[in-house]
């Protein structure tokens, strides 16, 4: 008997050995969710010093060309001074622990590097201490070397990612389409916890489950082709269009456009006829838990709150459950 063939025949041993793996996983959305933002405003920062530093060199040009000619009338933007151009502080000095070496204080913040360290006391973290969800447990929630608090939201993800995970392979066995179905959900951890955060959802990662959503339908796993294509336009351009009629109407930016993408990734995924079920569900979920937290906190109503949790949720939802859901309210009202 194959080790595939002992997965199959005993389920209480492979959702074991798939709640582990997905532990690591999690562990590793963790940095993602920590440090992508923080690699996109380094990014950010690099392309405003270097758009400066241009803009400098041309107004210096054109002031040795022309020497009575300004600064405001050569074309520099207001607060960019030529001789003095901004430079962008390095967010990787910022996030490499107070021990690092010159070397490691200069290399560009990555997912893999400066290693993972405690942010109070800049302790490195051992392998010892970095075993998912166990770790945390032995320590107390506690750095080693300092004894600052360790915020749950580690552990949190890890143990979600593995619940998760067991759910999509039980829902959906050891096949193909379980596999599919788990890259989707540990892409929708870590841009929900990112939206949560810093009110983005990168396109580092939207994009790679737009089109991979559009490459599995060519094997028909979820819907077809033509489905997914469809789902997926039809997504994007129905909340770009409430977008533009709210702005029209108010003003102001109702959403972003990371929530159409990811609106067009479920479109990808599991077609149009899954898009109304996921914006009501989503819809529904995000104006109770805002209007909860907003009586809780005292904003105003016009504070933003991110939408992409609430959507991510109820994709993930109408993966496994979408059909379900659909047939018992089409009992429900008499329509099925």
């Amino acid at each position: 008997m194959s080790a595939l063939d002992l997965l199959i025949q005993t389920p209480p041993l492979l959702y074991a050995v798939v709640a582990l793996f997905a532990l690591a996983v999690g562990s590793f959305l963790n940095v993602v969710i920590h440090r992508l933002p923080l690699m996109m405003e380094e990014e950010w920062r690099r392309e405003c010093a270097h758009l400066a530093q241009s803009q400098a060199e041309a107004a210096a040009g054109q002031t040795a060309t022309h020497p009575a000619t300004s600064s405001a009338s050569a074309g520099v933007s207001p607060g960019f001074s030529p001789e003095t151009p901004p430079t962008a502080p390095s967010m990787a000095s910022a996030t490499v622990p107070p021990t690092a070496s010159p070397a490691e204080a200069a290399t560009p913040l990555s997912l893999a590097r400066p290693g993972s360290h405690c942010p109070h006391c800049g302790h490195r973290i051992r392998a010892t201490e970095n075993i998912p969800l166990l770790s945390y447990l032995l320590l107390r929630g506690r750095c080693s070397a300092c004894q600052q608090p360790i915020s749950p939201r580690y552990p949190l993800v890890e143990a979600l990612t593995a619940l998760l995970s067991v759910l999509v392979v039980w829902r959906l066995g050891l096949t193909w389409e379980a596999a599919a179905a788990l890259l989707l959900t540990w892409g929708l951890i870590a841009l929900a916890f990112i939206d949560l955060d810093t009110q983005l959802l990168p396109d580092n990662i939207t994009l790679p489950l737009l089109w991979l959503g559009l490459l599995i339908s060519l094997a028909h796993w979820f819907v077809s082709p033509s489905e997914a294509i469809l789902g997926a336009a039809l997504a994007y351009l129905f909340l770009w269009t409430v977008y533009q009629l709210f702005k029209l109407a108010t003003g102001r930016e109702g959403m972003g456009y990371g929530d159409f993408k990811l609106f067009a990734v479920f479109g990808a995924w599991l077609g149009w006829q899954a898009l109304p079920l996921i914006l009501i569900l989503s819809s529904v979920v995000g104006a109770v838990i805002g209007m909860i937290l907003l009586a809780r906190s005292g904003r105003d109503r016009h504070t933003p709150l991110p939408f992409g949790p609430y959507l991510a949720a109820a994709g993930w939802i109408a993966l496994l459950w979408g059909d379900s859901i659909s047939g018992s309210y089409l009992r429900w009202s008499g329509l099925g």
